[in-house]
């Protein structure tokens, strides 16, 4: 896919070229980083459209590059690693990424979700944005103003708000919300949700009361209800 710049960050040499073959073959430009450091210099130095990284790698590990990826865009970000026990994955969801792969993982699996996650990324552009009381979200270029205010969300604080506003009133359950923001086959479980609604109310300040909790079943978007 031309325009499509996909970095693959890893210590292992044939993770990274299993990784770059595959992605290759379905029309990705891969560029590769052997370790946190060089990893680090080819984003700030770069712009890419999706980044996979793994977390134990020497130098810098991919949490501090999450971090530092998160201060200064919301591109997607995908992690591979060996370590499989639920902390790490909930860890990364809270940090802003968008995906955890373990390994050793599936390279045709490793596609559809890379593929997945742009998508859900990059909506048609053909979609409409929404103004609802002082809240403007443009799903093209991502952006929320609130109260004249540009928010600066992480990418699934982004969808959680997206889709919760796109159909005001009504309830969403947190298995609905798992299921559209993190995609079908997320391995976290339901505090992954009510963790982004916290830190999403957090931003949104004194017009928290938008996301309105439905106790006992989920959240809905609730005009009228600010300050």
């Amino acid at each position: 896919m031309q325009d499509t710049k996909i970095l693959i960050a890893d210590d292992e040499q044939k993770i990274r070229e299993v990784v770059k073959l595959y992605l290759e073959k379905e029309g990705f430009s891969v560029e590769e980083a052997k370790d946190g450091e060089d990893a680090l210099d080819r984003i700030i130095s770069s712009s890419y459209t999706l980044v996979l990284l793994d977390i134990m790698m020497p130098n810098v590990d991919g949490w501090t590059i999450c971090r530092e990826i998160r201060k200064r865009s919301s591109i997607p970000i995908i992690m591979l690693s060996a370590r499989s026990e639920e902390y790490d994955k909930l860890f990364g969801f809270e940090l802003g990424i968008d995906d955890y792969i373990t390994k050793p993982f599936s390279p045709k699996e490793m596609v559809a979700r890379v593929k997945a996650v742009i998508r859900r990324y990059n909506p048609p552009a053909s979609e409409n944005g929404i103004t609802l009381d002082a809240l403007i979200i443009n799903p093209i270029s991502r952006q929320v103003v609130l109260d004249n205010h540009e928010m600066v969300l992480t990418p699934k604080e982004f969808d959680l708000l997206y889709y919760l506003a796109q159909n005001p009133e009504r309830v969403y359950s947190r298995e609905q919300l798992l299921n559209i923001v993190w995609g079908y086959d997320f391995v976290g479980d339901l505090r992954t949700v009510d963790t982004h609604i916290k830190q999403l109310r957090e931003k949104m300040g004194s017009y928290k009361k938008y996301i309105y909790t439905v106790w006992g079943t989920g959240y809905k978007f609730k005009l009228g209800e600010q300050k």
